[in-house]
């Protein structure tokens, strides 16, 4: 990865590309420290502080401006939450599906659409995350303007990131979305080691900061060598004459990713699985021993039951998502339409069947991989009260090396892009 980026540094254009999205990530870092009107966070810092939770989660993918209420604090939430709703509604929608395969104007549309439910979203999870600070009497002061001024104010910073992503995905390497991710998501990271280590001592003093590392280090050469992983399907073309030249004859092959999905069922797994505490947000348990004390309880992210939920929840996604976004009818069509099979597999239903089976098994590979990574950090702070600092460590992880490896893609893609000379050369 070193060594792409010093290869990237040579080209000019791409220089001009990695220092912009450079300055949009600082200008971002910038705007995740500025403090909202009404809102006295000093105490919020605490709370989360104390125990490991959901809270811990989205705090950590919005590098802790979440916990310091400052006016990134919803940080790109309601844009993935819009990107994901408008992709599933264009598989349910046939308008939606119709601009979609309008090339480039639909999806300018699509974009423009996707840009309103942002908006849309953003207004009410800042409503939401209002009375989340009022619960916890972070607001200096009550009435109808300044909560207009602090709903307001969240719901134009999230728009802002949304607009920040975009240039970054118009004048920038690509990959906005991911990019602001790995900047929140690294920016915590300091904060997060200092937490897991703050109550250890004596033996563990010296056995958490140990074994924590030895445990990341072979996390990091899992998910990389899993996100690398692919299944090689071989695909044979027959020959054909076209005027006086053959063509086919060759054999290649089809890579299926075993993580094909990325994280995007852990980013789905957690929102479903957070239902519950989310709630608690807006409408915390008064009494301790009561009915909804106990379901909150009950769905806390130091649950057993929440830890099986969110597994589950995560090999569910990974079909689901898959099933959205790969389509094995269409990749047997162009198959048999340019003359090429699977080799023993005929043309047609069987291809799609065999494929199908093919994507079952990996997927299933995939997804037990993505439970392991995001449920593994869990399980361990559960054991050890000392280790629930990094109960989210995994998924932020997985995110970290996901986003790593696609941005040295993208970069490779485009450097092959400029030194290809084409075949007029």
């Amino acid at each position: 990865m070193l060594q792409t980026l010093k290869n990237a540094w040579k080209i000019a254009e791409l220089r001009s590309k990695i220092l912009f999205t450079a300055f949009i990530v600082i200008l971002y870092r910038f705007g995740s420290v500025i403090y909202v009107p009404f809102v006295n966070a000093g105490d919020l810092v605490k709370e989360f502080s104390k125990e490991a939770s959901i809270f811990s989660y989205f705090n950590i993918l919005s590098g802790d401006a979440f916990s310091k209420a400052t006016l990134f604090a919803l940080s790109i939430s309601p844009y993935i939450t819009a990107s994901i709703v408008i992709q599933l509604l264009t598989i349910a929608i046939p308008a939606l599906e119709r601009l979609s395969k309008q090339g480039p104007d639909g999806r300018k549309k699509l974009t423009q659409i996707t840009r309103y439910c942002t908006v849309v979203l953003a207004l009410i999870t800042s409503i939401g995350y209002y009375f989340f600070l009022k619960n916890y009497d972070m607001i200096t002061k009550e009435g109808f303007f300044p909560a207009a001024v602090i709903i307001a104010c969240y719901c134009a910073g999230a728009s802002i990131i949304m607009w920040l992503a975009e240039k970054i995905n118009e004048h920038g390497i690509g990959n906005g979305i991911s990019i602001i991710l790995f900047a929140n998501i690294v920016a915590s990271l300091p904060l997060t080691m200092i937490r897991a280590f703050t109550n250890a001592n004596g033996t563990w003093g010296f056995l958490v900061p140990t074994i924590t590392i030895i445990l990341l280090l072979v996390l990091i050469v899992f998910v990389v060598h899993v996100t690398n992983a692919e299944r090689r399907l071989p695909v044979q073309y027959a020959k054909r004459q076209v005027g006086r030249r053959m063509y086919g004859g060759q054999n290649t092959y089809i890579p299926m990713k075993l993580n094909m999905s990325g994280v995007m069922p852990i980013i789905f797994a957690s929102s479903i699985a957070a239902i519950p505490t989310t709630i608690a947000l807006i409408f915390p348990p008064k009494n301790p021993d009561g009915v909804w004390a106990k379901i909150v309880d009950f769905f806390s992210s130091q649950s057993p039951v929440y830890m099986v939920i969110y597994f589950v929840l995560i090999i569910a996604f990974s079909y689901f998502y898959l099933a959205i976004s790969f389509n094995p009818v269409e990749i047997a069509n162009n198959l048999k339409n340019n003359g090429g099979s699977v080799p023993g597999i005929r043309p047609g239903k069987p291809t799609v069947d065999y494929i199908t089976k093919i994507l079952g098994r990996i997927t299933l590979i995939g997804a037990i991989f993505l439970g392991i990574v995001a449920t593994l950090p869990l399980i361990a702070g559960m054991f050890s009260d000392k280790l629930a600092g990094l109960a989210f460590g995994g998924s932020s992880l997985l995110i970290l090396v996901s986003v790593a490896l696609e941005t040295t893609k993208e970069i490779e893609a485009q450097m092959t892009m400029r030194h290809y000379k084409g075949f007029l050369e």
